[in-house]
């Protein structure tokens, strides 16, 4: 009886023993728990320094350059090409004759009314002579002054048609290729070639509406086409004086010489619009802009923690973006490591970039 007691007492103790132990060891778990999951809370990241610096500010944009005229050279009337006095690619004078069509029937009917004018002028002079000694009646010489001006008349109207039988270029430029050959029959739908003026060139390009009033006439641009590195530049001359709804941007002009040739009309072109200087702007990094719905904000570190700012952009440069309004000079700004962050998350800073 005795032992049984001494063994009962033991087990208690070992299971008492147990208890603590089990107790103790899940206390400590519990603990380096939180610990580690504290040491977690902590966002390792990197940051700039709120700078004032003077910006240049510009743009860059796409456009795409046109010919200063271009025209479709079309026929006014139906017909067989009788000759083609141009060659394909080469410079024209304005007025040059580039293509005929036949007109031998317009030429014979010309020859046949200035016949009958002839002999009008012949029978109106006559009468004038009968009229002043008064041979004949006022209404008798009217009669005779009408057919000649009838005829007179007839061959305006005939060589307004043979004129129409003539393509001749509307001004100086450059031809391209034709459509047609000598025999062709054409009619007032056949598109025959083109011709361009290229020198100079218009440069059409669209840019925001917040920048239209920095903006004017005769301001001058520089701009690069695709597959060549050589700037070239160019004045404004003209401003579309509305804001296209849709893309909320304004339709911009601009002219450039173009003696060299280099540059082909209907040309990609990447555009360098200067839009002046920024004394002291507020500068940051562009990869801390994180975009919202209505703006866009950064993360600012104050005390070691994280703190949401809302920031109002103005002018971008390629690594920068200016702030207008929402942090000061000096604010330490959170660049990467910023996915994630919520304001209150305790920071370390490994690097501040400049």
């Amino acid at each position: 009886m005795k032992n049984i007691r001494t063994i009962l007492i033991v087990v208690l103790l070992v299971a008492v023993l147990v208890f603590v132990k089990i107790k103790f060891l899940t206390s400590e778990d519990k603990s380096a728990g939180t610990s580690q999951q504290g040491k977690l809370q902590i966002a390792l990241v990197t940051a700039c320094v709120a700078v004032e610096e003077k910006l240049s500010n510009k743009i860059i944009v796409s456009g795409s350059a046109l010919a200063n005229e271009e025209v479709m050279l079309v026929p006014e009337t139906s017909g067989k090409i009788t000759a083609i006095n141009f060659k394909e690619g080469s410079k024209v004078a304005k007025g040059a004759l580039l293509v005929k069509i036949n007109d031998a029937d317009l030429q014979a009917q010309l020859k046949k009314l200035q016949l009958q004018e002839k002999l009008a002028t012949e029978n109106e002079a006559r009468e004038k002579k009968m009229l002043d000694v008064n041979g004949i009646s006022q209404a008798e010489y009217d009669a005779v002054l009408s057919q000649l001006n009838t005829a007179k008349a007839d061959i305006e109207l005939t060589q307004a048609q043979i004129s129409k039988t003539e393509i001749r270029a509307p001004f100086d430029g450059s031809i391209g290729l034709k459509n047609v050959s000598e025999g062709s029959f054409v009619n007032q739908s056949t598109a025959i070639a083109s011709i361009q003026q290229t020198d100079p060139l218009k440069i059409d390009f669209f840019v925001p509406q917040k920048y239209s009033s920095l903006i004017d006439v005769n301001d001058t641009l520089d701009f690069t086409v695709e597959g060549n590195r050589e700037h070239h530049k160019a004045a404004v001359f003209a401003i579309e004086p509305k804001v296209d709804v849709s893309t909320r941007s304004i339709h911009i002009r601009a002219m450039a010489p173009n003696r060299s040739g280099k540059v082909f009309p209907g040309s990609f072109v990447s555009i360098e619009f200067p839009l002046g200087h920024a004394e002291n702007s507020i500068l940051i990094s562009s990869q801390a802009i994180i975009p919202v719905m209505k703006g866009q904000k950064v993360f600012i570190s104050r005390n070691g923690m994280a703190q949401e700012a809302k920031v109002q952009i103005g002018f971008r440069s390629e690594s920068k973006v200016q702030i207008l309004d929402g942090i000061q000079k000096g604010d330490t700004i959170i660049t990467s490591g910023i996915m994630g962050l919520k304001a209150g998350t305790p920071l370390k800073i490994i690097s501040i970039n400049k």
